[in-house]
C-alpha cells in the first residue's frame, strides 16, 4: 500500500479535528504535504466503484456550492488514474466538491494518488470517518458494501476503513441487512444514532414485527412526519405492539386402566406434544412409570422396528 496513503488513513481516524470543514480543509493540508495539487478538468473523473453515502443531502449541497463559490475550493479531493481507462481518473473521496466544481464550470484542486482498490476503499473509508456528520446508517450501508466486495476472511479492510471495532461493525453489518422497506422508508434520519438503530434491528427479529413495521410506515400520517420522527414513531409502536399468541391447537385426551383397575393412565395430545400420567391404588404408579423411563431405549426400539414392518408390508 501506498505510505503516503497509510498515513493519511492512520490520521483519519484522529477524532481531534472533526468539527468544522476549516478542520477538514487543514486535514487535506496534511494529506497533501510532499504532494502536488494539481487543478484538473471535472469531465475527466469517474464517480468511484463505491461509494459511501447513498443519497446526497442537497442542502448541504448547496451550502458548499455558495461557501466555494464565493471563497474558492480550499480543501483538494483525491483521485487515482481510472484502472479500466486511460487517460480517466477516478474519484476517491470528494465527490461533492466535484460535483460543486461541475455545477460552477470550474475546474477542481485534486491530488492524484496510484492506488488499488483496497487502498481507495480504506481511504475513503478514513475520510468518511473523519466527518462528524455522517449518519450511522450511511456508515453502515457502506460497511455492508465492503463487506460485500469480500477483501479478506476477518473484516480487517473494513475495520481499517472505518476505525471500528469488531462488535461495532457486528452491529453496523446487522443493522444494514434490515428490510429495504423499512431502510427506505426511515433510511434518512441523520439524527439516529447507532444504538436505536440496533433497538430497531433486534424489534424486527421478530417476524411478526416485518408485518407490523409495513403497516405502521403505510399509515397517512407518517408521510408527512420527518425520517427522524417516522423512525422513533416506528420503534415506539413496535414496542408497544400488543402480543399476538399463537392459536393453541385442540387437546386430544384419552385414558386408559389396567384390567384390575389397579392402574391408570390419562393421556393428553396437543400438536406434537404427547403427555401421560399414571395414578394406582398402591406404589405400582411409580414403579411402573421408572421401569418406562429405564426401558425408553429399548421400547422406542421396538416401536420403530414395528413402524418399519408396517411401511414394508404396506
Amino acid at each position: 500500500m501506498d505510505r503516503a496513503v497509510l498515513d493519511y488513513a492512520a490520521k483519519g481516524a484522529s477524532r481531534s479535528l472533526l468539527n468544522s470543514i476549516d478542520e477538514m480543509a487543514a486535514k487535506a493540508d496534511k494529506l497533501a504535504e510532499g504532494e502536488t495539487v494539481v487543478e484538473m478538468e471535472p469531465d475527466l473523473i469517474d464517480a468511484s466503484f463505491i461509494r459511501d453515502r447513498r443519497t446526497d443531502d442537497e442542502n448541504e449541497f448547496n451550502e458548499l456550492l455558495s461557501a466555494i463559490r464565493d471563497n474558492g475550493q480550499s480543501s483538494p479531493i483525491l483521485v487515482r488514474p481510472h484502472p479500466k481507462a486511460m487517460g480517466r481518473y477516478m474519484v476517491v473521496f470528494g465527490h461533492r466538491r466535484l460535483r460543486v466544481a461541475q455545477a460552477l464550470d470550474r475546474k477542481v484542486r485534486a491530488i492524484v494518488k496510484e492506488m488499488h482498490d483496497r487502498d481507495h476503499v480504506v481511504a475513503l473509508g478514513q475520510e468518511n470517518s473523519a466527518r462528524a456528520n455522517v449518519p450511522f446508517i450511511e456508515r453502515a450501508l457502506f460497511a455492508a458494501e465492503l463487506a460485500r466486495l469480500h477483501y479478506d476472511d476477518d473484516n480487517a479492510t473494513i475495520m481499517s476503513a472505518l476505525s471500528v471495532d469488531r462488535t461495532t461493525l457486528s452491529k453496523m453489518l446487522s443493522v444494514a441487512n434490515l428490510p429495504a422497506k423499512v431502510l427506505d422508508a426511515v433510511g434518512q434520519a441523520k439524527g439516529i444514532g447507532r444504538d436505536r438503530w440496533y433497538e430497531l434491528k433486534l424489534l424486527l427479529d421478530n417476524p411478526a414485527n416485518h408485518a407490523r413495521a409495513d403497516e405502521i410506515l403505510r399509515e397517512v400520517a407518517m408521510l408527512d412526519m420527518s425520517v427522524d420522527h417516522r423512525f422513533e414513531l416506528l420503534v415506539r409502536r413496535l414496542k408497544t405492539a400488543p402480543v399476538r399468541k399463537r392459536p393453541q391447537s385442540d387437546t386430544e385426551k384419552k385414558s386408559w386402566a389396567s384390567s384390575d383397575s389397579s392402574l391408570t393412565a390419562d393421556m393428553a395430545v396437543q400438536g406434537k406434544r404427547f403427555t401421560l400420567a399414571l395414578k394406582a391404588k398402591s406404589s405400582d404408579a411409580r414403579a411402573f412409570g421408572e421401569y418406562l423411563s429405564e426401558n425408553l431405549d429399548r421400547l422406542y426400539e421396538a416401536f420403530r422396528q414395528d413402524l418399519g414392518s408396517q411401511e414394508d408390508g404396506g
